[in-house]
């Protein structure tokens, strides 16, 4: 599945929080996001607008890695 080539980053954050994820800081045009459970992971997402795709392709490796799915049903879970 292709990755959406217009999101931002506030759009991206808002996707993952319904996987669990909250924004925990923001340091300049930087945002923290923590998943607590089942264990700890932490991902930081630029708030720029549009992201570049290479961005958004390593948080969602990185998301879907620690989930234990591959990044094609990730996509369809957070867009469709």
């Amino acid at each position: 599945m292709k990755l959406p080539r217009d999101i931002s980053g506030v759009e991206l954050a808002k996707a993952v929080e319904r996987l669990g994820y909250r924004i925990t800081r923001q340091t300049g045009s930087h945002l923290r996001l923590t998943l607590d459970f089942p264990t700890q992971h932490h991902i930081t997402i630029p708030t720029h607008d549009p992201l570049k795709v290479g961005t958004l392709a390593a948080i969602l490796a990185d998301v879907a890695a620690h989930g234990e799915m591959n990044r094609d049903d990730l996509i369809r879970r957070l867009w469709n």
